[in-house]
């Protein structure tokens, strides 16, 4: 009789359970729609071809002429929706943790892998994604397979991005060659271990009126900081940072 109560038990636990992973959405692993494909499918996919995914808004990087550029996540991985066909009330939708559908073609540019001419369908769900710590796998290939997602770093230090029209260090560039002013791209680096990465304030997702880009050029060389970003790729990891802490 024990035995007949128990496994009772355990079958309504698992239709419970059931009931609730149906809602779906809010820890963003509910199942994927007929035809969408899962994040290890997308990866798999042959480039320009035609890609079908599903996931969850984490930040918005720019509109522009009905186009949106977007950064999506979902429990498996993410993915960057560069120019995606988006009406500008529609973009207004797009906050954080939406769930969107999206239908595009798997690019790549400079390392970067991104889904463009894209078109999507807001669905229903909410996903906001916690920043995954990758600072141990800076040096490792297995960095690039946390490509786009949403990440921290942690305990790393400055160092001198460049040189200024006097000759002396700056902890910070405005554009990749200092060619820029206030309001562009700014690029700074930092080193782990004994090796240097270029890390980036995109003026487009944080512009110069956000707290990151102020931190940003309050640099010191020597600093210590912890930050958290998208781990964007050009021609090797350069995250696109949107907040920073001096330690």
């Amino acid at each position: 009789m024990k035995k007949l109560i128990s496994s009772l038990l355990v079958l309504a636990l698992a239709f419970a359970c059931a009931g609730c992973g149906s809602k779906g959405g809010d820890d963003g692993a509910d199942v994927k729609s007929e035809g969408v494909m899962t994040y290890e499918e997308y990866m798999a996919a042959e480039l320009n071809s035609e890609v079908v995914i599903e996931a969850y808004v984490q930040a918005k990087q720019s509109w522009w002429e009905n186009q949106a550029t977007v950064y999506a996540q979902d429990k498996d991985g993410a993915y960057f929706l560069y120019n995606m066909a988006c009406s500008e009330e529609d973009y207004d939708k797009l906050t954080p943790g939406t769930k969107i559908k999206v239908t595009g073609y798997k690019s790549e540019w400079s390392g970067e892998i991104e889904i463009t001419d894209a078109t999507f369908e807001i669905g229903e769900g909410n996903f906001v994604a916690e920043a995954e710590d990758v600072t141990s796998l800076l040096a490792s290939d297995e960095l690039i397979n946390h490509q786009n997602k949403f990440v921290s770093f942690k305990g790393l230090t400055v160092e001198a991005a460049g040189q200024d029209e006097s000759g002396n260090d700056v902890a910070f560039l405005y554009n990749w060659d200092g060619s820029g002013q206030d309001g562009d791209d700014l690029y700074f680096n930092v080193s782990l271990d004994g090796n240097t990465y270029t890390f980036t304030v995109e003026s487009y997702l944080c512009d110069n009126t956000t707290d990151v880009y102020a931190a940003v050029k309050g640099l010191q060389i020597g600093d210590t900081i912890d930050m958290e970003g998208f781990l964007y790729w050009y021609e090797g990891v350069n995250p696109h940072i949107t907040s920073l802490t001096v330690k």
